[in-house]
């Protein structure tokens, strides 16, 4: 029994001395704010350029999610819930703009059209691009709902569109809360989208500050007052989620719905969702094949390197995202309480603010603290750790919950020891979930610019950054080898996530 609490209690010490890592970007906000001083932030937080950036970004979350929750929810419940011909292609193709970067999805459309700018040029660039991360949560509630409750609806007489509204849309409350509050916080963060189509928002004058001041205080005041709107966004998502429940008593239906059939409208439908990927789609795809095909753009000598080392980022970074986050689901699953959803919560947060606040946090710690390891491969790891956890977490969580305990101790009553038992038996049945969550998060640090530009060692080239510096100098023709390397290599995070969401609760 000694030993049992034992295992716990180190366990807990340990998820709690990696929440402390995790928190250091916010740590950094809050002692910036304290170091700096409200006489001197002030000035700087109350200026008409301020002014100017906060209208920009208040505007562009306030318009942008709305949109992007109308595209999602509205492509989810075509390809799931109405006769839209070919209904499997256009559930494949209406996710697959989550594998175009958006600051690839920006620079084709600032290729096509080189006066795209503002809050109208953001908007467009923002919502093609992030959509998607509202349609797969949609599609995935819409699939695992009890399709008993919309033919009762029907029954009393409601037509298609008050049994969507009255019944489908309330249910799908959790997927768009959700799914909106993760277009918010990249609309938040987005740094290269909206630098190459020239518009202004608190991320990327941050960045402007950080390379002419080096973090000084504008950068730091900028910094404060967006960490501010991220945590406005997280606790008024939190607050206004509900506490309604919306699992099923009982097994419910394991069929699919009855489609609705749309009849006229079926061309207007298709016509919308033509014009939406080709937006998202076929211009950034037309930019790339017209760059492509100007010059050599495949023989520079940088682009090998930039593989190799945007590889062995990407793949440490997997590594030890996946190592991190370990200990904190097992701890989360196998041992339930408040103290470890807290510390689960906590190791979280950093990850909810922009990648320049946790780079700005790293890059004044590891000046401050440890010099030896400013712009050293470990702090790029770090950040992408921090970054990427919530991808890793929530696979390993799954996993895990879907290993029978009774398994484990089965094994134990054969003679095994609690490790060997563990190694040999829990192991093989997480595998999947680690090597989706390594996925997911390597072909994330894969596409990250901002922390790799801001923390890389000197010298280093990703495809990110590569795609940055060739694209930023409008040298289109030789960013187009490393912006469709990006993509090639998004595919199969999306693939897992898309597959994620066609599974059906029996």
């Amino acid at each position: 029994m000694a030993a049992g609490r034992l295992r716990p209690s180190l366990l807990l010490v340990t998820v709690a001395v990696l929440a402390v890592i995790m928190l250091l970007p916010v740590g950094y906000v809050v002692a910036i704010g304290f170091q700096v001083g409200w006489p001197t932030l002030a000035p700087l937080v109350f200026r008409p350029k301020v002014g100017e950036l906060l209208v920009n970004t208040v505007l562009l979350v306030v318009l942008g999610v709305p949109v992007t929750i109308l595209l999602g929810v509205g492509g989810a419940w075509l390809v799931e819930r109405t006769t839209l011909p070919g209904r499997r292609v256009w559930a494949v193709l209406l996710a697959a703009p989550l594998a175009v970067p958006a600051f690839v999805s920006s620079y084709g459309w600032v290729s096509a059209i080189p006066s795209i700018g503002g809050i109208g040029g953001g908007l467009l660039v923002a919502t093609l691009a992030y959509y998607p991360l509202v349609y797969l949560p949609a599609v995935a509630t819409l699939r695992r709902l009890d399709p008993a409750l919309e033919e009762s609806a029907r029954a009393l007489g409601l037509g298609p569109w008050r049994v969507f509204a009255r019944v489908v849309l309330p249910q799908l409350r959790l997927a768009v809360w959700g799914g909106g509050l993760v277009v918010a916080l990249h609309l938040l963060s987005e740094y290269g989208a909206f630098a190459l189509i020239r518009f202004d928002t608190f991320t990327t004058a941050i960045v402007v500050q950080y390379q002419s001041t080096f973090a000084g205080p504008a950068a730091s005041a900028l910094g404060i007052v967006l960490a501010g709107l991220c945590l406005i966004l997280l606790f008024g998502e939190s607050a206004t989620r509900g506490g309604a429940r919306y699992s099923r008593v009982g097994s419910g239906a394991a069929r699919p719905a009855v489609p609705q059939r749309l009849g006229r409208a079926t061309p207007v439908a298709l016509a919308g969702l033509v014009v939406l990927l080709v937006a998202a789609i076929g211009v950034p795809a037309a930019s790339l094949v017209r760059w492509l095909s100007i010059g050599d753009p495949w023989s520079q000598r940088e682009l090998p390197g930039a593989i190799v080392q945007t590889a062995g980022l990407a793949a440490i970074g997997a590594v030890a995202t996946v190592l991190v986050a370990l200990p904190i689901a097992w701890l989360t699953v196998r041992h339930p309480g408040r103290l470890p959803r807290f510390l689960e919560g906590a190791s979280s947060l950093a990850s909810s603010l922009p990648a320049i606040i946790i780079a700005l946090g790293l890059v004044t710690i590891t000046i401050r603290v440890v010099p030896a390891l400013y712009q050293s491969v470990f702090t790029v790891v770090l950040a992408y750790v921090i970054i990427f956890l919530p991808r890793a977490l929530v696979s390993l969580r799954a996993g895990i919950a879907q290993a029978p305990v009774s398994l484990e101790e089965a094994a134990r009553s054969l003679g095994r020891s609690p490790l060997v038992a563990r190694a040999q038996v829990t192991l093989p049945l997480i595998l999947p979930a680690l090597g989706a969550g390594a996925a997911l998060v390597g072909l994330g640090a894969a596409n990250e610019l901002t922390a790799t530009l801001l923390l890389a060692p000197s010298g280093t080239r990703t495809l990110a950054t590569q795609f940055w510096s060739a694209s930023t100098s409008v040298a289109y023709s030789d960013a187009a080898p490393y912006a469709l390397l990006l993509i090639v290599l998004s595919l199969p995070s999306v693939a897992i996530l898309f597959l994620q969401t066609r599974k059906r609760v029996r």
